[in-house]
Parts: structure tokens; sequence; C-alpha cells
């Protein structure tokens, strides 16, 4: 019988991206989710019964523990850039990470994948970089030859960074850049799913590594890059931070009044703490070549996603090629 492998958050951003690779080479994969109905579309990465959806709630140990049952490695994928009724970052990234290291210890699971963020530190200013630091020892605490994986911003079709701020530019001929010069080191959804599988498999050595891709860009810069992707100008604008520190603090003051029903669609007060310091990799810890990965750059995927933003869309080339055959006449 093939391996099993459960996916915390496998319906998610990078967990799909996890379970396709790991359907593909195989595996019978659990994908566990709070909500298995809104998680079909996972099932034909594989055959018939291959990939499942299935209930689980991080912070209780019974539904944890059921999904794991029987696996022989574990994927943790769940995390949140924002809180959330009972979904606060420890709830999530710190108790709900040391859960399933504990539980995967007492079941015997042979390897244990923990996604984490290259922000994690138990000195960040933001609560975020904090429970992400403590979520990372807690699982260290319980199953030391666990994967932990560190990526700086995740870039990739369903994305909520390019795809966000790639749809504020139909709103007019100003983009708001909060922390412009704040650096990242932008890695592809897939590089980092190609690593989650190589340590849910053995084949990557237990211990942090930090995941970034090939270039280090300010978040001006990769502004720039996006608006040259989607054919548009734009005048982008510097956010003062005592500005962005207003709108973040209306803004998750209207998410708070509402109880949720109105989320903060800009910067939340702790994001901006966030963003006051850069997203790289400090050398200190392998990355991706150490895996044997090439690092995918941004210019041979961003255009294969963000082209619905172009003015005329998927026809703008067609648009551009007319318009210069009519300067050659």
């Amino acid at each position: 019988m093939s391996k099993l492998v459960t996916i915390y958050g496998g319906s998610g951003f990078v967990g799909r991206y996890v379970a396709r690779r790991m359907a593909k080479a195989g595996w019978r994969v659990r994908v566990a989710v709070r909500r298995p109905n809104e998680a079909m579309f996972v099932r034909p990465y594989g055959v018939v019964g291959q990939v499942e959806p299935v209930l689980c709630n991080i912070r209780d140990d019974a539904s944890v523990a059921a999904a794991m049952a029987g696996a022989d490695a574990v994927v943790n994928c769940v995390g949140i850039l924002s809180e959330s009724g009972a979904n606060t970052f420890d709830a999530v990234q710190d108790e709900g990470a040391g859960r399933v290291a504990r539980l995967a210890r007492a079941a015997g699971v042979a390897h244990l994948v923990h996604l984490s963020a290259i922000g994690a530190d138990p000195e960040a200013e933001s609560e975020y970089g904090r429970t992400k630091a403590a979520g990372e020892a807690a699982v260290l605490a319980h199953f030391p030859g666990a994967v932990i994986l560190r990526p700086s911003i995740i870039f990739g079709p369903e994305d909520e960074f390019f795809n966000r701020f790639a749809g504020m530019t139909r709103m007019g001929p100003f983009l708001p850049v909060v922390a412009s010069q704040t650096k990242f080191q932008p890695v592809y959804v897939d590089d980092v799913a190609q690593a989650a599988v190589m340590g849910a498999e053995g084949a990557a050595a237990p211990g942090i590594y930090e995941l970034g891709g090939p270039e280090v860009l300010t978040f001006r810069q990769m502004m720039e890059r996006m608006l040259q992707v989607i054919h548009r100008r734009r005048v982008l604008v510097p956010v003062p931070g005592f500005v962005a520190s207003i709108l973040a603090f209306c803004f998750d003051m209207l998410q708070a009044v509402t109880l949720g029903l109105v989320s903060n669609p800009v910067v939340t007060r702790d994001q901006l703490k966030s963003l006051g310091r850069d997203n790289v990799a400090t050398g200190q810890a392998p990355g991706l070549e150490a895996l044997g990965i090439q690092p995918t750059s941004l210019e041979s995927v961003l255009p294969d996603y963000l082209w619905r933003f172009r003015p005329s869309g998927q026809y703008d080339a067609i648009k551009d090629s007319a318009r210069n055959l009519r300067k050659a006449d």
C-alpha cells in the first residue's frame, strides 16, 4: 500500500501545491482543513480516492490526531496573516504548531515538515513574527527531527500579494506603497512545495531552511516589475509611516466593531510592524540550492497569471502587434 501524508492547511495557497506534488509522487494524501466542502478541488490531483479532504481544527487535539491517524508523514502549512475570532496568532501559529508536532511524535510519524517564515524571530516587533518563532521552538521541542521551512514572500497564481496590488491598479492612476524600501526575496510557491515534499519523503536533512528566490527587491521594485507585466502606468506613491499607522488603526477598529464582518482590506497594525524590517534570507541557514532546487524568477511566472490585469487582458499582446503593424504602414 502506498504511503499516507496528512497536510494541514492542504487546500491553502502553499498546501495545494504540496498536495499535488505528493499525489504525483504516488502518496495517498489527506488534506486536513476546517471546511472540507470548500476543498473538493484537490481531489482531481490524484486518481479516485487518492486525495481526500477531511475536517480538522488545528486548535483541537482530537481533531488533529484523527486527521493524522496512520500517516507516515505530516506537513503543516497552517498560518495566518491577520487574526480573526478564535484564530489568533498564538492559537494557530504557536499552540497549533506545537500540537501538530506533539501528536505526530506520539503517533510515530516518520517525517514532519513545518512551514514557518523568514520573519520568525522571538524578538520581532510584530506578533506574527514572534508567534512564528514560538511555533518553531514548540515544533523542535516535540519533534527534533522536523524540517522547518522559512520562505520569504511567496508568489504564484493564487497569491494575495501581486494579485491584490494588480487589482488596485484598476482603481485609478495612483498606487500607494507602504514601506517602499523594505527588501524581500520573493520565492515561487512550487519551489516551496518541492522543498516540503523533499522533507516529507526524508530527502531533506532535518533543520531550518531559509527559502528565497534569485533576486532581492524592495517593495517599490516589486511594484515596478508588476506594472511592467500588466502594461499599466501608475504613479507609485510612498505612504508615510504615520499615515499608514492611522489607516491601519482605523481599518483594524472597523473590523473589530463589525465583529469581523468587514475585514481589514489594506494593512493591519501588526502587518505594518512586519513591513518595518527586511524579509530576506540571512545566509545562516541552507536554502533552495542546498536541496538541489533552482529558484524560479519572477519574470518567468508573473505573466502567466497577471495577464488578466492588463488593459485588454489576454488580447493585450494582439493589440500591441496590430499597433506596430499600423506604424510600419
